[in-house]
């Protein structure tokens, strides 16, 4: 028996069907939930760091999933939360001229 105790994707039981196992499940409540999306945000994030190229892409593609599902959970949508960041990005700019502030020196 192997204990993993943490939210999975929608097909997992039965892909562990297909295996021929029996996975043991439960649904977790709305406040749960929310804690185990955000544990696995960080598990998917602490992955990205440790992987390169398509590996690195399928993390990603993990990491925007779980995205989606928090912004659910906060009555919105993916599309919504892609829209703000949009309009932060016109705003304030984007991470893609590689900028790293050093300090700032305080005025005269």
């Amino acid at each position: 028996m192997q204990v993993y105790n943490k939210l999975v994707r929608d097909k997992i039981p039965e892909i562990i069907k297909g295996n021929g196992e029996e996975p043991v499940t439960r649904i977790l409540d709305d406040k749960e939930y929310k804690l185990e999306l955000e544990k696995k945000l960080n598990e998917e994030y602490q992955e990205v760091l440790e992987v390169q190229g398509k590996d690195r892409v399928e993390e990603l593609a993990d990491m925007i999933e779980i995205i989606r599902h928090l912004a659910q959970l906060e009555g919105s949508s993916l599309d919504e939360v892609v829209k703000v960041a949009d309009e932060k990005k016109i705003e304030r700019g984007a991470f893609a001229k590689k900028i790293f502030l050093e300090k700032v020196n305080e005025k005269k």
